[in-house]
C-alpha cells in the first residue's frame, strides 16, 4: 500500500519534477521541512470566516460571487477520512473550501495568501492537480458531481495610499487588509489523477533512489551536504 497526499501528488505535474527527490521524500523523513505557523493560523481563521458569515448572512461573501450561485457550504472532511483507493493506492488531503451551488453540484477551492504573481502561475500545475485530486476523492464521498475548481487568493494591500488609518489601528494592534482574486481550475480530475497515481506507485516501488533529473537544484544541494557530511 502506498499513501500520498494530494499536495504531493501535485509535484508530479512540475517541468522541474525529480524521480529521485520524490522517491526520497515517500520514503524518509526529510529534515529541514520548516513551515511558518503564521500561515497556518491565517488558513484557519480563513475558513472559520467564511462559514461565520455564510452562517449568519445565508449566502457566499461578496468577494466569492465570482464563483457562482453558492447555495451552502460543506465542511471540509479530515485528511483521514477524505480518501480515495485506486488499486493498492489510497489518495488523501484535505481542502480548504467546499461549496454546494443552486444546482446541487459542487465547487472546491484552495485558499492561497498571497499575490497572484508570475511565480504563483509557475506553480500551477501543482495547485492543478491538487485541486483535481479533491475532486477525485470528493465524487468518491458523496460530493459529485464536481463542477468547478479554484484557487481564491488573498493578496495583502500594502499600499496605504487612499485607506483610512483610523480605520486599521486598533488600541491592540492593527488589520491588514486583504484583496481577493480568483483564478478557475480545470476540471479533469478523471483524466489526469488516476494516470499520475499509478506513476507515482511504480516510482515509490523502485528498491533504491532513482536517478535524479538532469539540472535539479535539489540534488545537487543534498550532494553538497553529503560530500560535506562524508
Amino acid at each position: 500500500m502506498m499513501k500520498i497526499s494530494a499536495k504531493t501528488l501535485g509535484a508530479l505535474g512540475m517541468p522541474s519534477f525529480c524521480p529521485r527527490c520524490f522517491w526520497l521524500q515517500m520514503h524518509y523523513r526529510l529534515p529541514y521541512q520548516i513551515f511558518p505557523g503564521i500561515f497556518s493560523t491565517i488558513d484557519s481563521y480563513t475558513k472559520t470566516l467564511v462559514h461565520s458569515y455564510m452562517d449568519a448572512h445565508g449566502s457566499a461573501p461578496p468577494w466569492l460571487s465570482p464563483l457562482g450561485a453558492v447555495k451552502s457550504y460543506v465542511k471540509p472532511p479530515h485528511y483521514s477520512s477524505f480518501q480515495a483507493r485506486e488499486g493498492d493506492i489510497t489518495l488523501q488531503g484535505e481542502a480548504d473550501g467546499i461549496f454546494r451551488m443552486e444546482d446541487g453540484s459542487h465547487i472546491i477551492v484552495d485558499y492561497k495568501t498571497s499575490k497572484h504573481t508570475e511565480a504563483q502561475d509557475d506553480l500551477y500545475p501543482i495547485y492543478h492537480i491538487q485541486l483535481n485530486a479533491y475532486a477525485y476523492i470528493g465524487e468518491r464521498n458523496g460530493l459529485k458531481p464536481v463542477s468547478a475548481l479554484a484557487l481564491v487568493y488573498f493578496e495583502p494591500m500594502k499600499d496605504l495610499e487612499g485607506l483610512s488609518l483610523d480605520a486599521h489601528i486598533r488600541d491592540t494592534g492593527f488589520v491588514l487588509p486583504f484583496r481577493t482574486k480568483i483564478v478557475p481550475v480545470k476540471v479533469d480530475a478523471e483524466a489526469t489523477i488516476p494516470a499520475l497515481l499509478h506513476k507515482a506507485k511504480a516510482i515509490y516501488d523502485e528498491k533504491e533512489a532513482p536517478e535524479c533529473k538532469e539540472g535539479c537544484k535539489d540534488c545537487e544541494l543534498m550532494g553538497k551536504v553529503v560530500e560535506g557530511y562524508n
